[in-house]
């Protein structure tokens, strides 16, 4: 394959030449006889994006679940009509409801679904991921399912139908269908993505099979860095497509865990050659990963070989920054939130912490290596859109948050750019480069000004087409694919 004319990330205009999966050449080409060329009239060529922090199987189902949460759903009666026209459609199995927040109806329970839907299971997450509510047909199967379960392994169930950590139970009901990854994987494609990290906590060897499987069966179209629990393993002869990635650590900051237990469960990490990724949304869940990760290093020898993480940051005071550098952890973070529930933030958080809320620009001038994720699907899937929150830092209500932390265009490309194994650095376009590419309708100079994945024309990893949108209707026709999952 052939790529004429193309404004070349680091590069300049030029052509670029694919063979067996990597760039060949870089320079002013010649097509060779029958090699397909693709004329780039000259639109940037990029690497292609990685989303550094995403729930893949999460995203996929929930592209076939009612949206119960802002901004699609803001009110009370706008989730009565979202459920009661779920429900009076066919069918008697579960209906599932996603990206729920209480300042919609309030703290639903089990009673309050009853009241809607009584005849069938139904469960709805709250956007923060860890809560499900139940009705009463889904808590009777929730129970069932529980029962199965070794009785280590089995979580609470509250009799209000207000559900925490149950996932693994959710595995074992006797209707679970497998969700539309291929759904999910093209549209991933369509914004330009060839990579992800997924940071689902529970993913293990099982997870990481089943992935393979996906990848083989060409449903899964990225590669895929995974990572999970502490005995997640990836089989002898890993593939260049899916490796195993960090250890996550999901802290509540409820239930803590022992500080001793988790430094141990580090140094453990780090003797593996994983590095630890530690989820962190309040400022104490990140002082507590903090103190881990110093008490870790106090007790090893040497520095891991690879980056601890961060995931989230949410909030962050100055006073942590120095700490975070001098540990050299990378934060990855995902904007997007600003723009998807920044109202919330400046409405329902002190005045005082909202400039620590999702940090970047302070983060880079701390000299802290940054990147940057989606959390799909708890945030919206695409990365432009993440991108273009780093840029204006804008609410939904057009009130800006954090105003200080604005990162330049170039800045919110680059947290998409690194690699799985080095988030914050990245990747060169370059000759004997794995030709993971994402080719752009129009020149940089005119896409930073509208960060959108409407830009994208086709996306290319190992050489192939992943998405091409060369003969579809003309620019003009198109609409915009940057809203919210």
């Amino acid at each position: 394959m052939l790529i004429r004319n193309a404004e070349i990330y680091a590069h300049g205009i030029g052509d670029l030449r694919i063979r067996r999966g990597h760039i060949e050449q870089i320079g002013s080409l010649t097509p060779a006889d029958g090699e397909r060329v693709i004329d780039a009239a000259g639109g940037a060529l990029l690497p292609g994006l990685h989303d550094h922090h995403i729930h893949l199987m999460s995203y996929a189902a929930s592209l076939s679940s009612v949206l119960c949460g802002p901004p699609a759903v803001a009110d009370e009666p706008s989730l009565l009509r979202a459920l009661s026209d779920a429900a009076s459609g066919s069918g008697e199995g579960w209906l599932r409801g996603v990206g729920y927040h209480e300042s919609v109806a309030g703290d639903i329970d089990r009673a309050w679904l009853d009241s809607l839907v009584p005849h069938r299971p139904l469960r709805i997450q709250h956007r923060s991921g860890r809560l499900w509510v139940v009705n009463s047909p889904g808590l009777d199967q929730i129970s069932a399912a529980v029962g199965k379960l070794p009785e280590h392994e089995r979580p609470g169930l509250a009799s209000n139908g207000r559900l925490f950590d149950i996932d693994t139970a959710l595995h074992q009901l006797p209707d679970a269908t497998a969700p539309p990854v291929d759904q999910a994987s093209r549209r991933l494609a369509s914004y330009g993505v060839t990579g992800i990290t997924d940071m689902t906590p529970s993913n293990d060897s099982s997870a990481f099979e089943y992935f393979a499987r996906l990848q083989g069966s060409g449903s899964l179209l990225q590669r895929v860095c995974m990572a999970g629990s502490l005995e997640l393993k990836a089989p002898d002869r890993q593939s260049a497509h899916l490796t195993v990635g960090a250890t996550k650590v999901h802290l509540h900051q409820a239930h803590l865990p022992d500080l001793d237990a988790l430094i141990t469960d580090i140094g453990s990490s780090h003797r593996r050659g994983r590095p630890l990724a530690v989820h962190c949304v309040t400022e104490l869940e990140l002082v507590f990963a903090l103190a881990a990760l110093n008490g870790a290093r106090d007790l090893e020898a040497t520095a891991p070989a690879t980056a601890d993480r961060i995931e989230h940051a949410s909030v962050t005071p100055p006073a942590l920054l120095s700490q975070i550098q001098e540990l050299g952890l990378t934060v990855v973070t995902q904007p997007n939130f600003v723009a998807e529930r920044g109202d919330t933030y400046l409405d329902d958080l002190p005045a005082p912490e909202h400039p620590w809320l999702y940090r970047c620009a302070s983060l880079l001038d701390a000299r802290i290596p940054l990147a940057g994720g989606t959390d799909a699907p708890f945030g919206g899937a695409d990365p432009w859109h993440a991108m273009d929150a780093a840029t204006s830092r804008r609410a939904p209500s057009g009130r800006v948050l954090g105003g200080d932390e604005r990162l330049t265009p170039e800045q919110a490309l680059a947290l998409f750019l690194g690699s799985a194994d080095s988030p914050a650095t990245p990747r060169p376009i370059a000759a004997r480069a794995v030709a993971d590419l994402c080719l752009l309708r129009r020149p940089w100079q005119q896409v930073r000004g509208e960060l959108s994945s409407r830009w994208v024309r086709a996306v290319i990893r190992d050489g192939e087409l992943i998405y091409d949108a060369i003969d579809e209707a003309p620019f003009e026709g198109d609409v915009s694919r940057d809203g919210v999952s």
